[in-house]
């Protein structure tokens, strides 16, 4: 596994990795290690295709990860957000000042109406809120992002809603990660996983949920999966003995990612286990 600090600046670094010249989906992370990783960068993901790119969640150390990569968080056009965790959201207020006060735009945020107005209301407002004081009111979320709205499925469970990002197809579904003791993901604060192109499922944090799994293939003719892994069990998410009872089939086409810094030591057992391995930062994956 290649440590972040051990990679030299890329011929493909920069504004080049926002667009494509083919058609094909690209899926880049600019850090695949958990919450209080050392030696990578948090979980965040570059999804592109075409001319067409955005942001699977910005964490605290996801500025610095772009920046490594010869890229300002100015640079990313949309953001999708998974969840409130900081390794998550946490880099988003640099996102908002820096493009409110150094580039004059608003970023866009792909995420349900319903948790747009939770993630402002408990997580972002108040390092972004009071910075101005106009017409008698303080900063809004719509003062500061441009917001994509997702349609429901009907009929389908977990919240299920789509949208596109011009050529990319977007679906996001509720997944079961905190607290640890909920019993499903009803009773689970908003956490979503993410289906892109219908055919790549990047689940984000979750805790082991094989219906989950079941509820997505049913739906979708999913080709590759990027799956939450931590090495011990226990906890909100799950875990690598937890992954080891999914079907065959299942882990030889899943990567796995959000792992911790012993991973070198687990990478043997993934691969006796049937996985097809761990997603590595600053390393394209390609589909199409």
């Amino acid at each position: 596994m290649t440590d972040a600090s051990e990679i030299s600046r890329k011929p493909d670094s920069g504004k080049a990795l926002l667009s494509r010249s083919d058609d094909r989906l690209s899926i880049f992370f600019i850090g695949a290690g958990s919450a209080f990783t050392k030696r990578y960068y948090q979980n965040n993901a570059l999804v592109v295709k075409g001319d067409d790119h955005l942001l699977i969640d910005c964490g605290t150390r996801a500025p610095e990860a772009l920046t490594r990569l010869g890229l300002s968080v100015t640079d990313i056009d949309t953001y999708l957000i998974t969840h409130s965790h900081a390794d998550h959201i946490g880099g988003l207020e640099e996102v908002m000042l820096l493009n409110r006060y150094m580039a004059g735009k608003k970023p866009t945020m792909i995420a349900p109406a319903a948790y747009r107005a939770y993630l402002w209301k408990r997580s972002l407002k108040g390092g972004a809120a009071h910075n101005e004081r106009r017409d008698g009111r303080y900063l809004r979320f719509e003062d500061l992002w441009d917001a994509v709205d997702l349609e429901p499925v009907p009929g389908a469970d977990r919240q299920l809603c789509e949208t596109s990002v011009g050529s990319i197809r977007l679906a996001m579904f509720r997944t079961m990660h905190i607290p640890d003791s909920a019993p499903s993901w009803r009773s689970c604060a908003p956490s979503y996983g993410v289906v892109i192109d219908g055919r790549v499922l990047y689940t984000s944090d979750t805790r082991y949920d094989p219906e989950m799994l079941r509820f997505v293939e049913e739906r979708y003719d999913i080709e590759s999966v990027f799956h939450d892994c931590q090495l011990f069990t226990g906890g909100v998410h799950a875990s690598l003995d937890e992954l080891a009872g999914l079907p065959p089939a299942l882990k030889a086409k899943t990567l796995l990612m959000h792992y911790g810094d012993a991973v070198d030591s687990a990478e043997a057992k993934a691969e006796t286990l049937g996985f097809k391995g761990f997603a590595r930062q600053w390393t394209p994956y390609l589909f199409g």
